[in-house]
């Protein structure tokens, strides 16, 4: 495995086109939030679902969040323990605030497939991000009869408050205020995904950024970005620099770093933790 070290010219590379940007475009997939610690199996999710992992047997709170649980009761035991843990608790690593602080000065907009908030925690602007996949804080009706999110940070600690055995009181299940039916999370897993008035303006934002700035030195950092979704932020961070020549493609994900050999002098990939890699350039 190749050590931070034999990096260090890319990681140089990298300083220098932040430096230089005009504008910084980052795409962030969940390798960003493992780097900061959100990890979704191993410790962590044994340390805080041993009562699910004993009962229903399942590897990982991703699968966990696939179950289908016998009532809304046990349902909303899991889950708002989940949304606890990813969307209210700090990350263990500062990887955001790093992030943060590299960029802070530059004219930047993110565009990201993670749902935990943890941009924003760390200080960037809401107006200079898109969360394309939905967020761990809002509910939305199941059905859904209407495109409104509804903000959950009380409710979600009441739940975990009162939650026993698995379960939380009837009293507790997330109603809409519309057609009474059952709320759910406002996360993008089918076709019932509710896309709010607030992402539509987010998305609007994200594609002004590109036209102002699309033949300008603008660097596509991604970071993190697996495989599963690629056509919403790699796929099109290749496209847009081999259409612009100023641009620069950098790529910091572990042992998943690549980039099309027809962008490759415009490319930085470092198979690295993202979390050292940051920490490198903040020094």
């Amino acid at each position: 495995m190749t050590s931070i070290k034999d990096y260090s010219n890319e990681i140089k590379k990298l300083a220098t086109a932040i430096s230089q940007a005009d504008a910084i475009l980052i795409g962030a997939g969940s390798g960003l939030s493992t780097s900061a610690g959100f990890t979704y199996s191993g410790k962590r999710f044994e340390e805080n679902f041993k009562d699910f992992i004993n009962k229903y047997h399942f590897p990982d709170m991703y699968s966990g969040g696939f179950y289908p649980f016998p009532s809304l009761e046990e349902f909303w035991g899991y889950w708002s323990r989940n949304i606890y843990i990813n969307r209210y608790q700090d990350t263990k690593y500062p990887v955001y605030e790093e992030l943060y602080q590299l960029i802070k000065d530059k004219n930047y907009f993110v565009i990201t497939t993670n749902v935990d908030h943890c941009f924003q925690k760390a200080g960037f602007s809401k107006e200079r991000l898109f969360y394309t996949q939905g967020d761990y804080g809002l509910f939305q009706c199941s059905t859904p009869c209407h495109n409104k999110t509804y903000d959950n940070e009380d409710i979600i600690k009441e739940m975990i408050r009162q939650q026993t055995y698995l379960r939380i009181p009837t009293s507790l299940i997330p109603k809409c205020p519309i057609c009474g039916k059952p709320m759910t999370t406002n996360l993008r897993i089918d076709d019932t995904f509710v896309q709010d008035e607030g992402w539509y303006k987010a998305q609007e934002r994200y594609q002004s950024f590109l036209n102002q700035n699309k033949k300008k030195r603008i660097l596509f950092l991604e970071l993190g970005v697996g495989s599963n979704t690629p056509i919403i932020i790699k796929y099109p961070f290749w496209k847009y620099t081999m259409e612009n020549p100023n641009a620069i493609y950098a790529c910091l994900n572990f042992n998943e770093a690549v980039a099309p050999r027809e962008i490759k002098d415009q490319s930085i990939c470092i198979n690295e933790d993202i979390r050292k890699i940051l920490s490198q350039l903040s020094k």
